[in-house]
């Protein structure tokens, strides 16, 4: 049983944080170097009182208000974050219940950063394929910029907040318009991009709120995010591209088949050098974080909703999402979109 994208919605909260903003508040910070290489001027900061799920939830409403469907057409509400509203119970349990979706429906949530936009659709095409949803809520939304020290500038400029909400249903043409998929974990590199306390391994503390300067002048405690940014570029030039290739290799595709490459929008600089390992055409690759930064698993969606709007996305054109990070891990699949 074949499953397709029917719409994709969007929510950014109201506050803005600039490089003009940033330049004056460090002005021994080389913003304007790192905004040139990473290609972000601006991102999306999360209100006081709000919460991802609060923003998962906007994102969802505005997805109901083109009226393509209401929340009692929903068999399944699939929710991917790293900034869960509470340790339990479940927020996808939660929005279920705000958003009016049926007791009948399943719910659930599941804890991936970069790569979670790919993992959730292979979530929602299995359980279409398997007959068990007609239709099923993929919800994406985060809070990194709560994750971040306001004085670590490897990360400071780079995280924004936003939420998706994409609608994926059973297709009646059985053309399958979702997959394959591809995808990959090493763990090993989970060290590398981390928020080491607040969780069962490391509870919060005096000790972990304790704030250290590291070799580079950037300064954290071990209650906020840390990346080795080295460390994952390397991982990204190393697994991408393969994982570029395999997927193409499984759907029997060139790169000339492909009218648009979506990666996660990590940033400008890394977007390009793989794409020159992948030898795909800069003119095929998605840009859209100068305005949101890195939003995360929200990242490809909010792209595709950008491009859709602005007439670059258009139906019968077939896409290569590729999501990739935090875990480390990674997934791609293809996409056509109807």
């Amino acid at each position: 049983m074949a499953a397709r994208i029917v719409d994709i919605a969007t929510y950014l909260p109201e506050l803005r944080e600039t490089v003009e903003q940033l330049r004056a508040e460090h002005p021994d910070w080389p913003v304007d170097k790192i905004a040139d290489k990473t290609g972000i001027v601006e991102r999306r900061i999360v209100g006081a009182g709000q919460t991802a799920g609060d923003m998962a939830a906007e994102a969802a409403k505005n997805l109901f208000a083109t009226g393509k469907t209401a929340p009692s057409d929903v068999d399944y509400l699939v929710y991917c974050t790293q900034s869960p509203d509470y340790p339990l119970p479940s927020t996808a349990c939660v929005l279920q219940h705000q958003l009016g979706i049926p007791c009948t429906s399943g719910a659930f949530d599941f804890q991936l950063g970069c790569s979670g936009y790919v993992y959730g659709l292979q979530l929602a095409n299995a359980l279409i394929a398997a007959g068990d949803a007609n239709r099923v809520l993929l919800l994406t939304a985060d809070t990194y910029t709560r994750y971040v020290h306001p004085a670590d500038r490897t990360v400071r400029m780079l995280f924004g907040d936003a939420a998706t909400a994409t609608l994926i249903e059973r297709d009646a043409s059985g053309g399958s318009a979702i997959g394959p998929f591809v995808v990959g974990t090493d763990g090993q590199g989970a060290a590398n991009l981390v928020v080491a306390a607040g969780g069962g391994r490391l509870p919060r503390s005096d000790h972990t709120a304790r704030a250290e300067t590291d070799a580079a002048g950037c300064i954290r405690t071990q209650d906020n995010l840390f990346m080795d940014g080295q460390a994952v570029f390397s991982f990204a030039l190393g697994r991408v591209p393969e994982l570029v290739e395999a997927t193409l290799s499984r759907a029997r595709l060139s790169i000339d088949q492909i009218d648009w490459f979506v990666y996660h929008q990590a940033n400008r600089f890394m977007l390009e050098n793989l794409a020159v390992c992948s030898r795909i055409p800069l003119e095929k690759v998605v840009y859209h974080l100068k305005d949101v930064g890195n939003t995360v698993s929200s990242s490809i969606p909010l792209a595709m909703r950008a491009y859709a709007d602005q007439g670059r996305l258009t139906p019968g054109q077939r896409l290569m999402l590729i999501g990739f990070g935090v875990g480390y891990s990674w997934g791609a699949c293809i996409v056509e979109w109807r």
